[in-house]
């Protein structure tokens, strides 16, 4: 009787244990994931290098859909993003006209019937204050701003779908501000910090200055972003909260940027970011260092275009909202300590990804959880199995 007893636990234990093992499985394996083809091109179809600047284009072309990335440093760096409903839509660029900046029409994305939602954003001014108190409120103190739209900007830099440029003005005497885009294929993360969450709806846009010579010892910084859109602008910042800091040490909160469609809850195109920079190109906890963003307020729509080629060629009619972005806090390091500050932001359509437990954690929590109850399901098994014996052995007792 008890080998039997002994063997029937032995296989309700393992088969909890395969049952467990498939669960976390499930968490790791996932499921297969959408993939967009990307296909790159520089100053397409120039038939000369065009002054002043260059035009990264992107097509990220899905099974029904294209995204359109379009990246120039032709005046202030601007990314914009036009999205199709059509997989075979394709951009238009009228040279000429696109580098005299007089009229819109210079680049076209056709059919023109196709597009469902465009976004752009100009990362328009940097803002040096003197913080002379150490109280980092940027509302005194200020340089006179940089205006980005005025530098020199380098040819782009090509790494399979990944774009790097640096910029440099006279004010700067050394040093240098510098933007890399990254499209991608599919859904994933960073490797480097704040190692957002991406898909294949967005890209990412990493800002760094690199050995910048101050106007004053202990100046900060703040940068002005401009979100460009038609009837649906960039309008409010949403800040999401999250308890898992595992991809992000220290930081449980991320900021969006969005465009609310109308009378809805959908959101058609966003800015997200996590409310830290860092000291290093290569940082450690310490070099991390909070950010803070203003309100979004309306902006001058012609003073946008007139700065940026990108989005006078392209948009016609166009709302404009913008913000700064100020880095440090009071009692940290300034700038001159290291010469170097990166800032990290996702630029995407749709909605925004959502940081969720990674599967390692996932499957630390089920076995954490599930061994407990495989304990409490055995317990259960060996007592029900221990009274039956009782109750067997009590039936065959000899009577006296």
């Amino acid at each position: 009787m008890a080998p039997a007893v002994t063997m029937r636990s032995n296989r309700v234990f393992v088969v909890l244990l395969v049952l467990l093992f498939s669960f976390c499985q499930s968490f790791v394996g996932g499921t297969k994931e959408y993939q967009r083809k990307l296909i790159v091109s520089v100053n397409p179809n120039a038939t000369t290098l065009p002054p002043g600047g260059d035009l990264l284009h992107v097509r990220a072309v899905g099974n029904d859909d294209t995204l359109h990335f379009l990246f120039c440093s032709q005046g202030a760096p601007t990314l914009l993003i036009v999205h199709t409903n059509s997989s075979t839509s394709s951009v238009q660029v009228n040279w000429p006209q696109f580098l005299s900046r007089n009229v819109s029409g210079g680049l076209r994305v056709e059919p023109q019937s196709s597009i469902q939602y465009s976004i752009a954003v100009v990362f328009s001014r940097l803002l040096e204050y003197d913080d002379v108190n150490d109280t980092a409120k940027p509302d005194s103190g200020f340089f006179p701003p940089y205006e980005l739209q005025n530098f020199k900007w380098t040819r782009l830099q090509l790494f399979g779908a990944a774009a790097l440029v640096c910029g440099k003005t006279p004010e700067f005497v050394n040093g240098s501000l510098c933007l890399k885009l990254s499209v991608f294929d599919s859904d994933g993360r960073a490797e480097s910090w704040p190692r957002l969450l991406h898909s294949s709806n967005s890209s990412q846009l990493e800002v760094w200055l690199d050995g910048i010579t101050t106007q004053a010892p202990n100046s900060r910084f703040l940068l002005e972003l401009q979100a460009v859109g038609g009837d649906f602008p960039l309008s409010r910042v949403d800040v999401r909260q999250f308890i898992d800091d595992e991809f992000t040490p220290s930081i449980f909160k991320v900021s969006e940027w969005v465009s609310p469609a109308a009378g809805g809850s959908d959101v058609l195109g966003y800015v997200q970011w996590k409310p830290v920079a860092y000291r290093q190109s290569s940082p450690a906890l310490e070099d991390a260092t909070p950010c803070r963003y203003s309100d979004p307020q309306s902006q001058d729509a012609n003073a946008t275009a007139a700065s940026s080629a990108l989005i006078r060629a392209f948009f016609s009619a166009h709302n404009v909202t913008g913000l700064n972005v100020s880095f440090g806090l009071a009692g940290e390091p300034f700038y001159n300590s290291t010469k170097f500050l990166s800032w990290t932001v996702l630029v995407g359509v749709g909605a925004p990804p959502v940081d969720t437990f990674s599967p390692i954690v996932l499957t630390i929590m089920a076995v954490g959880l599930g061994i407990p109850v495989i304990l409490l399901l055995l317990g259960g098994v060996f007592v029900c199995i221990h009274k039956r014996r009782q109750g067997a052995t009590a039936a065959y007792q000899s009577i006296n």
